[in-house]
């Protein structure tokens, strides 16, 4: 065991970068045109290991659906987890390391879908709004 204390000898300078001066393909995975997926249904910790996989390099995107551990369906469609996001929403359990949290990361595709058409109405009500101020306007210049 080493005894010396203090600060580090050496600082890096910069941070260490992975496949740095190596060209990337822009359509494979990771790439420009197929970003990777969010990462959703895990726990807080899980979702950092996941995140420093892909920061460093190590993180291998999944090929084809996994089996759930918990129903025995191929539904799982994100690297590094085993429980579907089925099974993990109905019992309360994080995705890749199957323990019991009381908040997941991420949200799924339905949530999403439902924020999505929850803007867009409040967006077409206010657009309709603003035309008809706009006629009320003209109409009162015509006049």
């Amino acid at each position: 065991m080493s005894k010396r204390q203090g600060p580090p000898k050496h600082q890096n300078s910069f941070a260490w970068k992975p496949n740095l001066g190596q060209k990337i393909n822009e359509t494979e995975p990771g790439g420009r045109f197929r970003p990777l997926s969010a990462i959703t249904g895990v726990c807080q910790r899980c979702k950092d290991q996941i995140d420093w996989k892909r920061r460093y390099g190590k993180y291998k995107p999944i090929v084809e659906p996994a089996k759930c551990q918990k129903c025995g369906k191929r539904n799982v469609r994100q690297a590094y987890h085993n429980v579907c996001t089925a099974c993990s929403k109905d019992l309360g359990i994080c995705s890749k390391c199957c323990t019991h949290v009381k908040e997941l990361v991420g949200r799924d595709a339905s949530e999403e879908e439902k924020e999505r058409k929850a803007l867009e109405e409040v967006w077409s009500c206010y657009v309709l709004k603003e035309i008809f101020v706009s006629l009320q306007r003209n109409l009162f210049l015509l006049c």
